[in-house]
């Protein structure tokens, strides 16, 4: 999500409004903004298709059959890199309209409102999207071990137990349901950077958003490795799951990505600096219970090294795509 709300040093969520974002004018100064070449809503979704799309190259490593211990502690490495990167490059951008608030106030420009306005927005973004999280795995635990011991015979023309369990969440194995939450806290900051790419492209700007969708693109190639990482390392010994399937696979990437077709269809018509904090501090908030979940996992494992090869490598590689798109100008 590098560069996601910026213009050059200008936040592209900094005007709100119905309309074309960073358009928002009156008097004489909408007679300069008229003259706006406007990129279409078709090929504006076109990017953010592309943009979202580039998720599922990482998503083959979850049908991964029995990776060697090893393989499964770098992958799960790599992932934790990945989220600390996104957790950072979120709450960094979530915290810029309060940081321009505080500004103003130092520069006796503007009152306390907003800052106080803005700071709850972002706490309580990171707390429903922490503690959603880990309410909803309570949950599931409190389900999965009531319907153990309730097990039903099926009739004929009924699902079997098997089959039944496939559609209840809270009969997944845990790798499955932490994909599950991977895959949303990811929409979730995916949502966000469509939203910059169709405000450029409203703003006429298309050589600006084509860039983004370059660099959000080869990122969300590195956040599909995230997503299935506890896949590929939750098969061995007496306990292995089965492969999952393609189709479920294909549900965690729309998940994931999807969000970022969502974002720049939303974009390109409407902007609301609170709406992306909100969706900002909500993706916050439910990858770090996500990062806390695959330290645990990583806990196991007993490979410091291993762990810190991994989560390096998955913070270079965050950077890197970073880089990119700053280097865009965003």
């Amino acid at each position: 999500m590098p560069g996601l709300v910026r213009q050059g040093k200008k936040s592209l969520t900094s005007t709100t409004g119905v309309g074309h974002p960073g358009l928002g004018c009156t008097g004489k100064a909408c007679l300069t903004t008229e003259a706006v070449r406007v990129v279409s809503l078709s090929k504006t979704l076109l990017l953010g298709l592309i943009a979202g799309g580039t998720i599922v190259f990482g998503l083959p490593v979850g049908r991964m059959r029995r990776p060697a211990p090893t393989m499964r502690a770098v992958l799960n490495a790599l992932a934790i890199g990945i989220l600390v990167f996104l957790v950072w490059d979120v709450t960094t951008h979530a915290w810029e309209p309060i940081d321009t608030a505080l500004g103003k106030v130092h520069d006796h420009a503007g009152g306390l409102a907003p800052v106080f306005g803005y700071g709850a927005l972002f706490a309580g973004g990171l707390a429903v999207g922490l503690g959603s999280l880990v309410a909803y795995e309570m949950w599931m635990v409190r389900s999965a071990a009531r319907a153990r011991p309730a097990e039903r015979r099926f009739g004929p023309g009924t699902l079997s137990s098997a089959e039944a369990a496939t559609w209840r969440v809270s009969e997944w194995s845990p790798a499955r349901r932490l994909a599950l939450m991977i895959a949303t806290g990811i929409g979730l900051h995916n949502f966000a950077e469509g939203l910059a790419i169709g405000q450029s492209a409203a703003a006429g700007e298309l050589a600006l958003a084509t860039l983004l969708v370059i660099g959000f693109g080869l990122h969300n190639a590195t956040e599909g490795f995230g997503i299935v990482a506890p896949l590929a390392g939750g098969r061995d010994g007496a306990d292995a799951a089965p492969l999952p399937s393609w189709g479920f696979l294909a549900l965690l990437g729309l998940i994931g990505g999807g969000p970022t077709f969502l974002g720049t269809a939303v974009g390109h018509a409407y902007t609301s600096e609170p709406v992306s904090v909100i969706f900002l501090t909500l993706a916050a908030g439910s990858i770090l219970y996500v990062v806390i979940q695959l330290l645990s996992v990583a806990a196991k494992a007993r490979r410091p090294d291993l762990l810190a090869i991994g989560l390096l490598l998955g913070l270079i590689a965050g950077f890197a795509t970073d880089a990119i798109v700053t280097a865009a100008g965003a």
